[in-house]
């Protein structure tokens, strides 16, 4: 009784650590774009996560942001931000796929926006804020086009 007592005790999600493993931030334009930022600049994101089960038994879960701006038809910044986290997940096993793309996602995004926001002010741009994601409906999505090219490929055989 005593092990099922303390497996209880562990919560759902255990994060070990939260990193940047990647990030790139570049004005192509600079200086000359800062004179146009008079006009409101047109935002464009990708997102995507990614997980990997780890020897240990933990995940480390990845969100790869790509967001760029544009003013005028000219590229005002490109920013790729891979953060990722390490976690111990103690759910049933036909709940950790959602557990890893939805709620550790979601528990990330607020330190991925701060990254970005911070890294752009400190470029010397305004303060740009990403919007939030909704990650059900991205994981959703990507089941249905995962759905998609399976049947794509049962279709050519």
């Amino acid at each position: 009784m005593a092990a099922n007592e303390n497996q209880q005790a562990k919560p759902a999600i255990m994060i070990r650590s939260q990193y940047i493993k990647d990030m790139s931030l570049e004005i192509p334009l600079a200086p000359e774009i800062f004179k146009d930022l008079t006009t409101q600049p047109q935002i464009h994101v990708d997102m995507n996560m990614k997980s990997e089960k780890q020897d240990d038994g933990s995940y480390v879960v990845s969100l790869i942001t790509k967001m760029d701006a544009d003013i005028n038809d000219k590229k005002l910044f490109i920013v790729e931000l891979t953060y990722s986290a390490q976690a111990e997940i103690n759910v049933p096993e036909e709940q950790k796929e959602p557990v890893l793309m939805i709620e550790l996602p979601r528990l990330m995004f607020p330190f991925v926006r701060s990254i970005i926001s911070n890294a752009l002010a400190q470029a010397g741009l305004p303060p740009i804020m990403l919007s939030p994601i909704d990650f059900v409906t991205l994981y959703n999505a990507k089941k249905a086009q995962e759905a998609e090219m399976a049947q794509a490929e049962n279709a050519k055989k």
